[in-house]
């Protein structure tokens, strides 16, 4: 048992350094009072949650009820959830296609996958932007072959950041549906085609369930990334179209009102913790 104890150490001291103490050290400044030019005063506050649904007026102190916040938050899941879906569609393919080929050929086609993934994700952000733009080679080809008299408004908005969001996380979803499928048996297929169901049938009733695991992981490092980005809206969306992490990052950076953003940043851990807690509950009850 001491031997046990001993070998879980140090992932255990990790765990504790790395993400419990700044889990903790964000939510105690969520509920201080924030200093003028950054940082915290040591007086308890509420003002950080109350400013998430209210804005209080500056003469009388009265509370209105104020959605901007949550017009960020429905479009940061909005996004995350739309380029969740469309990684999902694109990666499903792509991981089977992989998946079925020969065993001399899926090094190759994973490392086709991961090595665009070997460049910064912010000068992949950047090139995906000079990509876009109106002088990028999407318009000048469209221009070229007749199809635009001009530039299409591809950058700047919120097609750019979708976009930008599928190309930074595809690889999160692709990878554990790959895995997903290299351990499905496909014999379970031929025999649900003996048994006459079609290729709809076949899908949902004996592929889609044993791949579920899969799709639910993929959901989730696609999901709860994008919900944060930073990059994406602030390079590809110029700034116009705030997500959280903008919001969050003004917070610690322009506006210089800590609390507000460890308030954010606390809400945003523990809608993802509380997913991932029914997510487990859900798969702990179809196990058993």
């Amino acid at each position: 048992m001491k031997l046990h104890r001993l070998l879980l150490a140090p992932s255990l001291g990790t765990i504790l350094i790395f993400m419990a103490l700044p889990i903790a050290i964000t939510t105690l400044y969520s509920v201080l009072t924030p200093a003028q030019y950054g940082g915290v005063i040591w007086e308890p506050s509420s003002e950080a949650y109350i400013r998430l649904l209210f804005e209080r007026d500056i003469f009388d102190d009265t509370l209105t009820f104020n959605t901007d916040y949550l017009q960020i938050l429905g479009r940061s899941v909005l996004q995350a959830g739309v380029a969740t879906l469309l990684c999902l569609f694109i990666g499903l393919p792509t991981a089977w296609f992989i998946a079925t080929r020969p065993a001399g050929q899926k090094s190759l086609w994973l490392m086709l996958v991961t090595v665009p993934y070997w460049v910064n994700l912010l000068v992949r952000t950047i090139a995906l932007l000079l990509i876009l733009r109106d002088e990028g080679p999407i318009n000048r080809a469209l221009h070229a072959i007749g199809l635009t008299d001009g530039p299409l408004p591809l950058a700047y908005n919120n097609f750019a950041i979708g976009l930008g969001l599928v190309s930074s996380f595809l690889p999160f979803m692709i990878l554990p549906l790959y895995a997903a499928i290299e351990r499905f048996d496909f014999s379970l297929l031929e025999a649900a085609y003996d048994l006459h169901a079609n290729r709809r049938q076949a899908f949902f009733e004996v592929v889609l369930p044993i791949l579920r695991p899969g799709l639910i992981a993929g959901g989730l490092l696609v999901f709860i990334p994008g919900i944060g980005s930073y990059l994406a809206p602030d390079i590809l969306g110029g700034g116009k179209t705030l997500m959280l992490g903008n919001l969050i990052g003004m917070q610690f950076q322009g506006s210089r009102n800590w609390p507000f953003g460890a308030a954010l940043s606390t809400i945003l851990m523990a809608v993802t913790l509380i997913a991932l807690f029914i997510i487990a509950r859900r798969a702990a009850r179809e196990d058993a």
